[in-house]
């Protein structure tokens, strides 16, 4: 995922360790070393997501941005 998207809410699938496919949406707090830090909007927790484990992403447009 590029560090573009940081503070961004973005839509994403994961792969997780056990091999389970989810699909949440997140607001990106940082990326460093491989690691993607961001807040999770259906459980209001802190997660942290390896950029390996994610097949998908898409950012998700907020009230007031341009088309």
């Amino acid at each position: 995922m590029p560090v573009k998207y940081l503070g961004w809410l973005v839509e994403i699938i994961y792969l997780d360790q056990s091999g389970k496919i989810t699909k949440r949406r997140i607001q990106v707090k940082s990326i460093r070393s491989g690691l993607i830090n961001a807040d999770d909007l259906l459980s209001g927790q802190p997660r942290t997501f390896k950029e390996s484990g994610l097949l998908a992403w898409l950012p998700i447009k907020t009230v007031g941005e341009g088309a």
